[in-house]
């Protein structure tokens, strides 16, 4: 299989981790919308969220409820969108939630660099 989320779950390709698991990855989008655009991404390849079954799902939620405060803290953000794509949208075929802080400037596109954020967020 050729996904680049399997590889980078089995280790194949270097990731900013931000939370691990049995069943999932937090990390850092390579190529981020916005500071501290963060992927949630169970371990195991489901192409899209009609294959999740609802273990899965709500795991990746309670990911997601425990990461987005604190994504939001660590980045003065003043919201959060949590994002799936699906059908012709959906890039990469392996489901995966898109967390992305919105911030009061109005700031839509990323201004610092993944290493600068990932410093902030990884503590």
């Amino acid at each position: 299989m050729d996904c680049i989320f399997c590889k980078i779950v089995n280790g194949e390709i270097p990731s900013k981790v931000l939370f691990e698991d049995e069943l999932v990855l937090a990390i850092m989008d390579a190529n981020p919308n916005v500071d501290g655009h963060t992927l949630i991404i169970p371990k195991k390849h489901y192409t899209d969220y009609q294959e999740l079954d609802s273990e899965i799902l709500t795991h990746i939620f309670d990911v997601a409820k425990k990461l987005g405060p604190s994504i939001m803290e660590k980045l003065n953000a003043k919201a959060l969108t949590l994002l799936i794509n699906y059908g012709n949208s959906q890039v990469v075929k392996h489901f995966h939630l898109h967390l992305l802080p919105n911030y009061a400037s109005n700031e839509s596109t990323a201004t610092k660099s993944n290493d600068e954020i990932y410093d902030i967020l990884k503590d």
